[in-house]
């Protein structure tokens, strides 16, 4: 597992490194703790107010570890109308895993979609959707 100083050692060149540095941090820690916002602001030369209010208006990033594992179930109107709503209940009906709503992960055509990590999967029904929460 890479260290903050590592992750900031890739970025050191770049130019905004704020949301890549952040994006590795939540990867490879599974979120963004108050010591990595005050590491990542001392090294960008920024506040830790500054770090804070971008990782708390991003949804995707976390302030602390989740301890299950997430699956972002799309709720937008794309795969509203290809019936992700009949999904919800299944999600609502477990407690292993934390389905979060999220609106949109670019799979229009091919909804409902979720995603686990960087895997998406589309076209989902109840059957593909079940066995994907079971195998979490």
């Amino acid at each position: 597992m890479a260290s903050i100083a590592d992750i900031l050692a890739v970025h050191k060149d770049r130019e905004g490194p704020l949301l890549p540095i952040l994006h590795d941090v939540q990867k490879a820690f599974g979120h963004v703790s108050e010591d990595a916002m005050r590491e990542i602001a001392g090294a960008l030369n920024l506040t830790r107010a500054e770090v804070y209010g971008v990782v708390s208006f991003y949804h995707d990033f976390r302030k602390e570890a989740e301890a299950r594992p997430v699956l972002k179930l799309c709720r937008a109107e794309a795969c509203k109308a290809r019936g992700v709503e009949a999904l919800v209940p299944i999600a609502d009906n477990q407690s292993r895993v934390k389905v979060e709503a999220v609106y949109c992960l670019g799979l229009c055509a091919v909804g409902p979609s979720a995603m686990v990590g960087d895997t998406v999967y589309a076209r989902l029904d109840d059957a593909k959707f079940k066995m994907i929460l079971e195998a979490m």
